[in-house]
């Protein structure tokens, strides 16, 4: 090496060390700022609760369960027997849970067409599994703040541990039997009673879900076709979509969530849901729109094999073809993303979906970082049964704020405490369509016109109808908040203020037919769109179309002060104070919210793993065993595997 070179080389070694050298001293000097101590939030100075991980050992019947926020921290623990080495034994056995109507039952056959039974496998040998749950619930478990058990009609006397829910899908028997293990350092006392009511597992690959959800749907085609006989009731069928994207990693974790979905919502059933894979594809210069083949290769280069006949693929330059600029007359876009990035409108491909498949009469949207403890048909079928009961006076006021039963009382409570709000605050309630300067609106329909006025109506109308909007957070006013997204909005004049709209923070929901095609024609034809979360929403406010917030209950890692609690999450002093914008930092602790540090700690524990450097194996073991959970929704969970020790 000549010496020029050798000087050449010397002065770049010594450039990229001091490179290097200046990276790592400024990285230091972010991480001395970044853990400089910082003033707690006022939450943060409530009393942790510790009764989530009460396990299976505590059991207790549920009209003997104390909550923890009212139990007496110096009670004796009920007497549990205990083997050092497998953990705390339940008291009493688990139980196959069963939701569904009683198909066989002299009423329901009057009133329907037979439910044909559905199996996995197409020779019909393959029976869907039951789940078990507990019937009871750990002695002090917490209790949620938000929402309510009874309420929306949710079993609260019977609680979730992890091989009850989720060994009928796999867990804890080996890939070489069709299972996924995860099981092995796992405290499982009690357990094999499990595996014996299961009388062995299910070979899962050997199901080909896409060929068991079209033949149990069409060997049930009768209950979902309009009825000759006035005296049978159709039987709606839903879509159940679950929003992936290509090079999302299925772990073994979602693979038992997927399944439990499928089995619990189609097969069981007879066929009422379909499940849908909605794979974003993110290259956009692949044409998955006119060549089989490659569709076909992209999908099965990114779908686990057993969900190949459920996926289908999107892409955003699909939704450019589908709804083509311009877009105009944008008050704001804080994100700088085009109109037709799935940043700003996830809603295009749900929309494109719907109007592909007519099918359906409601399609939910689900996001692939949910979970849910319990059972997936009862959470569904009693969600949609409580907002079928919701009247519409007062409907949206309530729906803007969460319920805390523990300070508001009953749900008729909570209501008439909403309207004495109403009345004496200076708003109007929301009564029938909204108007507003517009620069053309599609014609809302002529149901959605009150019947009467506000003052007139006894709670009366909407009572019996179906809701088109179901959201799992409130429906709140943006303007009223300082979220980030509140102005985005297309297609509207700019000569007149913003049109009114209406915010659920998580795009998560359950949507009627008549909703998307509102959303999919106001898109098409005038050009109007909102940020995903704000659309469904202000499109149903608009329109006069049914839409609520189910209260589900969200459970947090803090004992509240309740008062504190209502006047929070309800009654910001200041925009600037709103929980849907710079005060979100109150929702890190809840079980539910788009950013919610809990919801991950609190599922990944549950299923046995360390977080925090707590938990695990050996504290299950040493403790009072597996923790058993009530139903409950969680979100966002990025992450599932943990150490167990």
């Amino acid at each position: 090496m000549s010496r020029q070179r050798l000087l050449i080389l010397i002065t770049v070694v010594l450039f990229f060390l001091g490179l290097v050298g200046t990276g790592g001293y400024r990285r230091h000097q972010r991480q001395a700022q970044q853990s400089s101590p910082r003033q707690a939030y006022p939450w943060e100075k409530f009393i942790r609760l510790n009764g989530y991980w009460n396990g299976v050992g505590n059991l207790v019947p549920f009209k003997d369960y104390v909550p923890e926020q009212q139990s007496n921290a110096t009670a004796p623990e009920p007497e549990r027997k205990h083997d050092a080495t497998s953990g705390a034994t339940p008291p009493f056995d688990p139980v196959a849970f069963n939701p569904y109507p009683e198909y066989d039952s002299y009423d329901y056959l009057e009133a329907h067409s037979p439910m044909q039974k559905c199996f996995l496998d197409e020779a019909e040998t393959m029976s869907p599994p039951d789940i078990y749950a507990y019937p009871g619930v750990p002695q002090n478990m917490t209790a949620p703040f938000f929402g309510s058990y009874k309420e929306l009609g949710l079993a609260e006397d019977v609680c979730w541990e992890r091989f009850g829910r989720f060994a009928p899908y796999g867990y804890g028997y080996d890939h070489r039997d069709g299972g996924v293990g995860l099981s092995d350092k796992s405290e499982r006392a009690g357990s094999e009673r499990v595996y014996q009511m299961m009388a062995g597992g299910t070979d899962w690959r050997k199901v080909n879900w896409g060929r068991a959800q079209e033949a149990c749907t069409k060997k049930n085609k009768a209950r979902f076709e309009p009825q000759a006989d006035p005296k049978k009731k159709r039987v709606s069928r839903q879509a159940y979509i679950l929003r992936t994207w290509t090079g999302y990693r299925y772990d073994d974790h979602q693979l038992l969530t997927i399944r439990a979905m499928i089995n619990e919502l189609n097969i069981k059933s007879g066929g009422e849901y379909d499940v849908h894979l909605l794979v974003h594809v993110k290259d956009t210069s692949i044409p998955i729109w006119t060549d089989a083949d490659i569709y076909q290769q992209t999908l099965e280069e990114n779908v686990p094999e057993e969900f190949w006949g459920i996926a289908t693929l999107w892409s955003e330059q699909l939704m450019r073809l589908y709804y083509p600029e311009p877009f105009p007359d944008n008050f704001d876009n804080p994100s700088q993303h085009p109109v037709h990035s799935v940043y700003r409108s996830a809603h295009f491909a749900l929309q494109w979906f719907s109007q592909e498949h007519p099918e359906y009469d409601y399609y939910w949207n689900w996001e692939m970082d949910l979970r849910y403890t319990g059972h997936y048909y009862e959470f569904n079928d009693k969600v949609a049964n409580w907002a079928r009961k919701q009247p519409r006076k007062g409907m949206w006021e309530r729906s803007a704020r969460y319920y805390i039963p523990e300070k508001h009382g009953s749900w008729a409570d909570f209501a008439r405490m909403v309207e004495e709000e109403t009345n004496l605050s200076q708003e109007s309630p929301i009564w029938g369509p909204t108007v507003f300067p517009n620069n053309g609106m599609l014609t809302s329909p002529a149901e959605n016109f009150p019947p009467r006025s506000y003052a007139d109506d006894k709670y009366e109308w909407g009572v019996g109808e179906e809701a088109d909007l179901i959201t799992f957070n409130p429906l709140f006013d943006p303007t009223k908040t300082n979220w980030v997204f509140r102005n985005d909005i297309n297609g509207y004049t700019l000569d007149a203020a913003a049109p009114p709209r209406r915010v659920a923070i998580i795009t998560v929901s359950r949507l009627s037919k008549r909703l998307l095609d509102y959303m999919h024609n106001e898109t098409y034809q005038m050009r109007h769109s909102m940020f995903p979360e704000m659309w469904p929403p202000s499109c149903a406010l608009h329109h006069g179309l049914k839409g609520v917030y189910a209260p589900h209950p969200v459970f947090f890692d803090r004992n509240w002060d309740l008062d504190y609690m209502d006047q929070v999450f309800n009654r910001p002093k200041k925009v600037e104070d709103s929980v849907f914008g710079w005060g979100e930092h109150n929702q890190l602790g809840s079980s539910f919210y788009y950013n919610s540090g809990f919801s991950g700690q609190l599922w990944r524990r549950w299923f046995g793993y360390k977080e925090n450097n707590e938990g695990g194996s050996m504290a299950e073991v040493s403790g009072s065993g597996r923790m058993c959970l009530r139903s409950t929704l969680f979100h966002p969970i990025k992450f599932e595997r943990g150490p167990t020790d």
